[in-house]
């Protein structure tokens, strides 16, 4: 696969508004405490297959191994629900990904919305939509683009 651009050098002041957004999520786990990293890698990552961005799922299964997540979670995403693996915060996060990224297709149900204030607070709430819409956008970028998968490699980006 050919990069078509690389598209942190053509306009790093548009990505650096992505970015801004990563650093205040990485704040979430490492200040606030209020979602942990494994949290969102494991979202992040179950967006990615959704979207089909072979970069992402690198990058966030990279990050997610670092993080301390167990491979055999990680093989499990795309079937989360047949399995046991994921705790009921996971498995309401997962639920929200997947819902906010396919929202094309069907609205997101109020039972859904339940489930998720049944473990999340509002402030969580609102951090966790975040996470799952800037994974989108980065998808959608990466997909645009093409950067190489595999070419990252943890700590790429200054997150601090």
């Amino acid at each position: 696969m050919t990069q078509r651009l690389n598209y942190f050098q053509a306009s790093p002041e548009a990505l650096n508004t992505l970015l801004a957004t990563e650093k205040y999520l990485t704040h979430c786990y490492k200040t606030k405490k209020n979602l942990s990293q494994t949290l969102l890698e494991l979202v992040k990552i179950r967006v990615s297959q959704i979207n089909g961005c072979a970069y992402c799922i690198d990058m966030h299964t990279k990050d997610a191994r670092a993080a301390g997540e167990n491979e055999q979670r990680i093989y499990a995403l795309w079937a989360w629900r047949e399995t046991d693996f994921f705790n009921d915060t996971e498995q309401a996060a997962l639920a929200r990904a997947e819902a906010n990224t396919l929202v094309h297709t069907q609205p997101i149900s109020d039972e859904l919305y339940k489930q998720v204030t049944e473990v999340f607070n509002p402030e969580q709430l609102v951090d966790l939509t975040l996470a799952i819409t800037t994974i989108n956008s980065w998808n959608r970028i990466a997909l645009s683009f093409k950067p190489k998968p595999g070419s990252y490699t943890v700590g790429d980006f200054d997150l601090q």
